[in-house]
């Protein structure tokens, strides 16, 4: 059997359907699990990617305001947010976890919404048992973007919630939504 030309090979972008940034925010009320604070940082998975924030001494209410950017491939997986308590000579203490969907926030992407005024709320995702929100999540047109809002409540600890914001970067090239 004889082929013509190279053969194809399927390359991460003809499966990328852009980037997910995810915007740490803030830890509030986080869980004490040093004398009588934490060291708190942040470890962000979605299927075999895995990132973190820095970590913030001695604080149960830390600002990071860190973005962290994951390519999306599958608009259906969950995001699991997981709070770590950082420790110089032992493992580090879970804090507490949180998943979320981000399939809410792809469908909004893909309607056509150039030309709403900004602060348009597009859709809204109620708080719920099969969810980790604390609150009502907004997923918003604010000038030209599309942003959602999170405030997650931590499961499997006694107290803390995270908030965070996502936000979608188109890729030149990507397979798109």
């Amino acid at each position: 059997m004889t082929t013509t030309g190279p053969a194809r090979t399927s390359s991460l972008m003809d499966d990328l359907l852009g980037l997910l940034r995810i915007r740490v925010k803030r830890g509030v009320n986080l869980a004490v699990r040093d004398i009588n604070s934490s060291d708190p940082y942040v470890v962000v998975k979605m299927g075999k990617q895995r990132l973190k924030t820095r970590v913030i001494n001695k604080d149960v209410n830390p600002e990071w305001n860190e973005d962290l950017t994951l390519s999306v491939t599958d608009p259906s997986i969950t995001v699991l947010l997981t709070v770590y308590d950082y420790d110089v000579f032992s493992k580090d203490d879970k804090m507490g976890d949180a998943e979320f969907e981000i399939k809410p926030y792809i469908d909004a992407l893909r309607m056509q919404l150039d030309g709403l005024p900004s602060g348009t709320i597009v859709t809204t995702v109620q708080p719920s048992r099969r969810n980790c929100l604390a609150e009502e999540s907004k997923v918003t047109w604010i000038d030209g973007k599309l942003v959602q809002d999170l405030v997650l409540r931590l499961r499997h600890v006694e107290c803390g919630e995270v908030e965070a914001q996502l936000q979608w970067i188109d890729l030149p090239g990507s397979k798109g939504l």
